[in-house]
């Protein structure tokens, strides 16, 4: 699954270089791409592999001010397209944003397995990644949550809400979703045999 998501950053020749981030010991990606390097400095969890991660670019020489894109290996189906789609909208913006798509489900809320309503979904999104921050700005907006060993940070963007910022919501597809259940396997594998066909 990293190597196909690698392949994917891989298409995109404006992005400098690719950090990826695995636990300490990990020795399965030692042999990659001289644009992509790795750091054993994973946390236990994704809030904190990506305040270490953060850390290690600025140490390797980033700049606070240089834009990161965040992405989860677990969705290893985003294409080179909807990187550039993410980039292209996000270079303006003051904040940055994430991919995402509008909630395409009746949303149901429960109490006791049972449902106990009907939620409006007009305005609910299903966050993906990649997400796209100033590295500084990210740093900075998971630092304050570090002491609480990032409780209630679930992705970058929330971290960034906390902040008081309102990342944009670029569209992303169906087809970036994460690999999570055993099913998704036998998906994420067709998808990707159709797309070299």
């Amino acid at each position: 699954m990293v190597r196909h998501t690698l392949a994917a950053f891989a298409g995109v020749p404006r992005i400098q270089r690719v950090l990826v981030v695995v636990a300490a010991g990990d020795h399965f990606l030692d042999t990659l791409e001289s644009r992509v390097s790795v750091a054993d400095c994973g946390g236990q969890t994704r809030a904190e592999s990506v305040f270490n991660g953060l850390t290690r670019l600025l140490e390797q020489g980033a700049d606070a001010l240089d834009w990161v894109l965040v992405h989860d290996a677990a969705r290893c189906l985003v294409t080179p397209a909807q990187i550039n789609a993410l980039i292209d909208a996000c270079l303006p913006d003051q904040v940055g944003g994430l991919l995402a798509l509008p909630l395409p489900d009746t949303l149901k809320s429960e109490e006791g397995g049972r449902v106990a309503a009907t939620i409006d979904r007009s305005d609910k999104w299903l966050a993906q990644t990649p997400q796209m921050f100033r590295i500084g700005m990210l740093r900075e907006a998971l630092a304050s949550h570090a002491e609480a060993a990032f409780a209630g940070i679930t992705d970058e963007a929330s971290a960034i809400e906390a902040a008081g910022f309102s990342p944009l919501l670029v569209r992303g597809s169906a087809q970036n979703f994460k690999v999570t259940y055993p099913e998704d396997f036998a998906l994420a594998e067709a998808i990707l045999k159709n797309r070299t066909l």
